[in-house]
C-alpha cells in the first residue's frame, strides 16, 4: 500500500483552500453551510482561521465540494491531519482486481477503440483495436509516457489524418479546459497550454454543425478510407484510492457503416 506525502511547506493554509474550492463550485458560504449542515459563522471562521476545523468537518466538506481524492489529502494536511487516501501504482498486486476489470472491458470492446487513461490522458492500457491511431506516429510521441490529447493533436501525430481536426480539436480543447477548471491542477494547466500552442486554427468550430448536431465525430483518413467514430467514457464507482479515481476508460464507436466494416475487416472478423 503506498500513501503519499507531501512537505507542510508546500500546502496553503485550510481556510484558504477550502475558500478556494468553494468559490471555484460558484458556491456561496450559505449555500455550501447549508448543503454541508454546518453553520455559515462556523464556516466563514475556518475560512478565515479563526477556527481550526475537525477532520471530519474537513472530509465533510471536500465531499460537498466534490474535491477530488488528491486534493482531499492536501486539505487534510493543511489541517493538521494525516492523509486518508492512497495513491497505489496501478502495477502493484494491490491492484489486480482492477487491471483485470479495465482489460475484460477493453478486450469486451474489440474490434472497436478503446484506451485506459489517467488524469493526465496518459496511456494506461489500449486494446489491439486501438493500436491503429498511434501507427505512423514519430518515436518521441509514443515514448511513455505516450499522452493521447498530444498524440492527437501533435501535428506529427494524428493530426495529419484528422480530417475535422479544428471542430474535434476545439471540443477537445475545451474539454481539458473544464477539468483544469474544475481541478485548478498545475501539470493539467501546462497540458491545456501545451495542446493550445499547437497549430490548428478552432475559429468558429466550437459550434457543431447541423449534419451531427448530437455530437462531434472523430473523422480520420486510415488507409485511404474514410472513418467516423464517436466516444463514451467510463470511471469506477465510488472510489477510495487516487489511482483508481483518476482512470478513465474511452471507448470508441463507429458512426457509420463504412467505419463498422473497416474495424471488423481490420479484426478478421
Amino acid at each position: 500500500m503506498t500513501t503519499m506525502t507531501m512537505a507542510l511547506s508546500d500546502v496553503r493554509p485550510i481556510g484558504e483552500q477550502l475558500r478556494a474550492w468553494r468559490q471555484r463550485r460558484r458556491l456561496s458560504q450559505l449555500e455550501l453551510a447549508s448543503e454541508a449542515d454546518v453553520s455559515t459563522r462556523h464556516l466563514s471562521f475556518v475560512e478565515t482561521g479563526r477556527s481550526a476545523p475537525s477532520r471530519e468537518m474537513v472530509l465533510r466538506l471536500a465531499e460537498h465540494l466534490d474535491v477530488p481524492l488528491r486534493d482531499r489529502n492536501l486539505l487534510l494536511v493543511a489541517a493538521g491531519y494525516a492523509p486518508v487516501f492512497d495513491e497505489t501504482p496501478i502495477e502493484e498486486p494491490r491492484m489486480d482486481t482492477v487491471r483485470a476489470a479495465l482489460r475484460q472491458v477493453l478486450d469486451g470492446h474489440e474490434p472497436y477503440p478503446a484506451v485506459v487513461v489517467d488524469r493526465f490522458w496518459n496511456l494506461i492500457d489500449a486494446n489491439s483495436a486501438a493500436q491503429f491511431f498511434m501507427e505512423g506516429a514519430p518515436p518521441e510521441l509514443l515514448e511513455p509516457p505516450l499522452n493521447v490529447l498530444r498524440l492527437s493533436m501533435h501535428p506529427d501525430g494524428m493530426a495529419k489524418n484528422i480530417l475535422n481536426l479544428a471542430e474535434w480539436r476545439a471540443h477537445m480543447i475545451d474539454r481539458v479546459r473544464r477539468h483544469v477548471a474544475l481541478t485548478a491542477d498545475a501539470a493539467l494547466t501546462q497540458l491545456y497550454q501545451e495542446l493550445r500552442a499547437f497549430p490548428g486554427d478552432v475559429g468558429e468550430a466550437m459550434a457543431p454543425p447541423a449534419d451531427h448536431d448530437v455530437f462531434v465525430p472523430l473523422r480520420m483518413r486510415v488507409d485511404g478510407r474514410e472513418l467516423s467514430f464517436f466516444s463514451t467514457i467510463a470511471t469506477f464507482g465510488t472510489p477510495v484510492d487516487i489511482t483508481v479515481a483518476e482512470l478513465a476508460i474511452e471507448s470508441f464507436y463507429p458512426a457509420d457503416e463504412a467505419t463498422t466494416a473497416f474495424l471488423r475487416e481490420r479484426a478478421g472478423w
